[in-house]
């Protein structure tokens, strides 16, 4: 069978940075597993993976525009520290969740002034060109109850 919407695709993946720095990996795990065509991948991976078959290799370059986005420097904050958790240790790289316009989002801490911080509503990984070392483990049809649910079940996916 090949990656269409709707397969159920079980991936191993190395990626990594133009810098060569690996930044995620299945390895020594588990294979990542999901419903291909629901929005689960960056679309810059999901679409090298459409028409792929089991036991298919690849790499891949993803710009950021078909991954995490570009860098947008108006979603970089100054807050009053007035407005962070009382008593709170703040390090630089701490991961919150905030309320934003688009609902719950994560931010990340980077910069600590003495009356503020500063943060940054970017994905980590926006403005990078990423590479995925991608190999297909396994393709299946979704289950019904899989569309409906909107994830994998069974292994590799989620247990009711």
């Amino acid at each position: 069978m090949k990656i269409q919407e709707n397969s159920v695709v079980s991936i191993d993946y190395t990626l990594t940075s133009d810098e060569g720095e690996v930044l995620d990996s299945s390895q020594g795990g588990d294979p990542l597993t999901y419903i291909h065509g629901m929005g689960n991948l960056i679309p810059g991976l999901e679409r090298e993976l459409e028409g792929k078959g089991m036991g298919t290799a690849l790499k891949v370059r993803i710009a950021p525009e078909d991954a995490y986005g570009v860098r947008d420097e108006n979603m970089v904050a100054r807050v009053p520290r007035t407005q962070m958790p009382k008593g709170a240790p703040l390090e630089v790289g701490m991961q919150f969740q905030a309320a934003g316009p688009e609902g719950v989002q994560v931010v990340t801490l980077v910069k600590v002034e003495d009356d503020a911080v500063w943060l940054d509503a970017n994905h980590p990984l926006a403005g990078m060109h990423l590479t995925f070392d991608v190999t297909v483990v396994a393709v299946r049809a979704a289950t019904a109850e899989e569309l409906e649910h909107g994830h994998v079940h069974g292994p590799g996916g989620h247990q009711h």
